[in-house]
């Protein structure tokens, strides 16, 4: 009896196969003068509009009938842009120590927009994060480092520091009739907030630590205002934001206070104020005293400055969008192309597994698209940026990683769509079918969402649940709920944080991605 023993073959399945898959997709893309070219297309686009766009910004503030360079926004400890507009009355403090005073009333006034012209139409009212409260403040320069308690408008008393930093004490808003006994103190660098309804009971509301305090430091009474946002709907039920005049006044007695320093007059401070040309404070803020009794008059905000006052970094992206419409055409060529001229019964023919044929061109084409794209990216935001500060604008400084992340995370936004857009191509076997698509789903949204032609809440809705989703990823500001703001995405702010934006992308291109394998594996099988 003879026995036969099988052929076994000596290479390793899959692994050199798929290899040889991804060396023969790369030899295709690179071979076709289209595609390299529509790619390096892509690249010149973001680069190109990017810089039409920065060249033609330019920004000045007028003083008066004059204009002049806009003052550059103050940056606080962590070197993010913040606002710093308060009426700060206050004595030294040197060491440990502490202030105490009761809080009997925080009263403000709006200013509406004229009935008459000329005539000032002024109403009593307190808009949500109006503040007044104790403070202690590293000096009366703007940006520095603070702690803070205090009753707001709407949100109760809080426990702030350093801008963006923001706890919750007792709930409720304002009442007159039932005065806010506060508490602030130090002890080294440790900054510790109270309250209590009559003097006697307690409570802390929370604790802040400010590294390098220095021993001597400013403490006292504050008060301060953010003006009164509204938002309302133009001819095109577009959404125009508006922002009005206000001010606060919290008046304060029993204020009594312990450790070394200074003893003697208040001294006062309006921080931030801006001047006309004559040197005259515009808004300027105030003190009463009488008595014992305090009451401090402030206008402006203590937080975060968002996308309303300077550029953000991702305004240098504004050929992005344009550049990853190519990106779509060419992707879906890639392996529309193939069906078009017949060749892709050739193509599987390389590989009896027909599903890493197009799991090689979705490695390549990302691979490519992401590689251009970063490359394109990080040339542009660097120069733009640089470009728009010559100019006169103001720029929102962020940390080097969040603009990593933005460079980057936008070479992934245009790899995850060709992703998508290949794997739309090989489900419609079409190219302009696809590329219709692709656009549909992925620019289409973005461009609603960001031009005011939706209700703000269908915006956020498309942006969360479509694949413009992705766009997150270029948000370098983040949105803080202790600062009244026109949080939209006309204004660059996304209601998903920047990877979970991506995510949902790259979700859709995944699906598209397994739909396409498995249709291919039944109709071409």
């Amino acid at each position: 009896m003879t026995t036969v023993t099988p052929y076994r073959s000596g290479l390793r399945a899959g692994r050199d196969g798929f290899g040889r898959l991804l060396l023969a997709e790369w030899t295709k893309f690179r071979t076709v003068r289209g595609w390299v070219i529509g790619m390096t297309l892509s690249a010149l686009v973001v680069l190109g509009l990017g810089l039409l766009s920065a060249a033609g910004s330019h920004m000045s503030c007028s003083k008066g009938p004059v204009e002049v360079p806009c003052p550059a926004l103050p940056t606080g400890p962590g070197g993010e842009a913040v606002n710093d507009r308060l009426y700060l009355v206050h004595q030294s403090l040197t060491g440990d120590g502490g202030i105490t005073a009761r809080l009997t009333s925080l009263t403000g006034q709006i200013r509406l927009p004229d009935a008459n012209p000329g005539v000032r139409r002024v109403v009593a009212g307190l808009v949500p994060w109006a503040k007044a409260g104790l403070m202690v403040k590293e000096s009366t320069a703007q940006g520095s480092p603070y702690a803070a308690v205090m009753l707001t408008g709407a949100h109760g008393v809080r426990m702030q520091h350093d801008f963006t930093e923001d706890v919750a004490g007792r709930p409720g808003g304002v009442s007159a009739t039932a005065p806010r006994w506060l508490r602030l103190t130090r002890s080294g660098d440790t900054l510790t907030g109270y309250e209590s309804p009559d003097g006697r009971r307690w409570t802390e509301v929370g604790s802040a630590r400010l590294p390098g305090l220095p021993a001597t430091v400013r403490i006292g009474l504050f008060a301060t205002s953010p003006g009164d946002l509204r938002v309302t709907q133009d001819v095109l039920g577009g959404a125009i934001a508006a922002s009005r005049f206000t001010e606060a006044t919290g008046v304060f007695d029993q204020v009594s206070l312990r450790g070394g320093g200074a003893r003697g007059a208040w001294s006062r401070d309006d921080i931030g104020v801006t001047t006309e040309l004559d040197g005259t404070p515009h808004h300027p803020g105030r003190l009463v005293e009488s008595g014992g009794r305090f009451a401090v008059t402030g206008v402006g905000d203590v937080g975060p400055a968002g996308a309303e006052y300077a550029q953000p970094v991702e305004r240098t992206l504004s050929g992005a969008l344009t550049g990853l419409i190519v990106v779509i055409v060419v992707a879906v060529g890639f392996v529309a192309a193939e069906y078009r001229r017949g060749l892709i019964h050739t193509t599987l023919l390389a590989s009896p597994r027909r599903g890493r044929v197009l799991v090689a061109k979705a490695l390549v084409i990302g691979t490519v698209t992401f590689a251009t794209g970063l490359a394109a990216v990080a040339v542009t935001v660097p120069v733009c940026l640089s470009i728009l500060r010559a100019n006169g604008n103001q720029i929102l400084p962020v940390s080097w990683f969040t603009e990593l992340r933005v460079i980057v995370g936008t070479a992934a936004l245009l790899a995850a769509t060709a992703v998508l857009a290949l794997a739309l191509g090989a489900l419609f076997r079409r190219g302009a079918v696809a590329v219709i698509t692709a656009i549909a789903v992925i620019v289409l949204p973005y461009i609603l969402a960001t031009t005011s032609v939706l209700p703000l809440g269908v915006a956020q809705w498309l942006l969360r649940v479509t694949p413009a989703a992705g766009f997150a990823i270029q948000q370098s500001v983040p949105e803080y709920p202790q600062v009244l703001s026109h949080y939209a995405p006309q204004m660059g702010y996304f209601p998903l944080p920047p990877w979970a934006g991506l995510a949902v992308l790259c979700a859709y291109a995944a699906l598209a991605l397994g739909l396409a394998v498995v249709r291919l594996r039944r109709r071409d099988a």
